[in-house]
This record gives structure tokens, sequence and C-alpha cells, in this order.
């Protein structure tokens, strides 16, 4: 059984994104077509469904690195800001979004509010994971009957090899 460990983040991502357009609770916001992600960016992202892969990112890193709050998501969300001549100089991402997503998967179940220890944020709910690791499965199946595959390839191979070497 595959994990989100095991699969690549992009690919988990994308196919999350899909999975989470069809769940109720997480919606965009009207004024996601014209704002920016962050003040590093010049221009709001040009995919029409970029919400949904934010969101889709956000409870990854939740999954992964959880408990974890806004601020450290928006210092992984941020980037370097072209200031002219000058050098360039690193600026957080945006708060809103990141808390508007964090709410909608909070309604939706997907994640908690937590303690570990010292460190208190978002925590991925069974749910959650759940719903992380299944996508993951479907990635990852393919591939596993290509390894199979190619096993199996790679023996018939090898019995061809010894019965060439047993008529000589």
């Amino acid at each position: 059984m595959a994990t989100i460990y095991d699969v690549d983040a992009s690919e988990l991502i994308k196919k999350a994104s899909h999975k989470l357009k069809s769940i109720e609770d997480i919606k965009a916001p009207s004024w996601a077509l014209f704002v920016k992600t962050g003040t590093s960016k010049e221009r709001p992202p040009m995919d029409k469904d970029w919400w949904y892969m934010r969101v889709a990112s956000i409870l990854r890193k939740v999954c992964v690195l959880g408990p974890i709050g806004v601020s450290k998501l928006r210092k992984k969300y941020g980037g370097k800001k072209n200031r002219g001549h000058k050098p360039e100089h690193f600026y957080k991402g945006s708060g809103n979004i990141i808390r508007k997503a964090l709410q909608q998967l909070e309604k939706a179940g997907l994640i908690i509010q937590a303690e570990k220890g010292v460190h208190k944020g978002k925590i991925v709910t069974p749910k959650g994971k759940k719903f992380l690791d299944t996508i993951a499965n479907e990635i990852s199946t393919p591939k596993k009957e290509k390894v199979e595959k190619i096993i199996d390839d790679f023996k018939e191979d090898l019995k061809k090899e010894d019965s060439e070497e047993e008529e000589e």
C-alpha cells in the first residue's frame, strides 16, 4: 500500500485537486480570479483552478509537516521579488489564501487544530490521511504493474539464456 511519501508530489497534488472539486465545503472564493498569491508575484495565477491546486498542496504540507500554522505555510509559499536593479528579496506568500484554504479543509473534516508537545497548529485527521493515501494508491498502482511486467520479462529472458546455454 503506497503512502504520500512513495509517490511524486506533483502527481499527488494534481489528482487531489481534481478530487477536492467534488467536496462541497471546498470552493474558490469570488476574489480568487483577481488576487495575487503573494507580494513577490506580479500577476494572478493563469490557471482557473489554481485554488484547488493550492488547497491540495496545503493539505499535503499539513500532512507532512504538521502541526503547522499559517505563518510557517506563508514562508513555504513565499518567493523572491524582482526589485529591478536592487537585489532580490524574499517575501512571504499570501496569508489570506492560506487561512481560507485551512478553514475550508477544516470544515471538510480533513484537518483539525491540535497540539503535539510545545507545537500547535493544524494536523491531518484520519479522514484526510485516508483521502491522500487512496490517491497515492491510485497513482502507484500502474507503476507497480509496470515493475512486475519488467520483472516477469527479465525472468523469461533469463530462462531463455539458460536453455540456450544447456543446448550448447
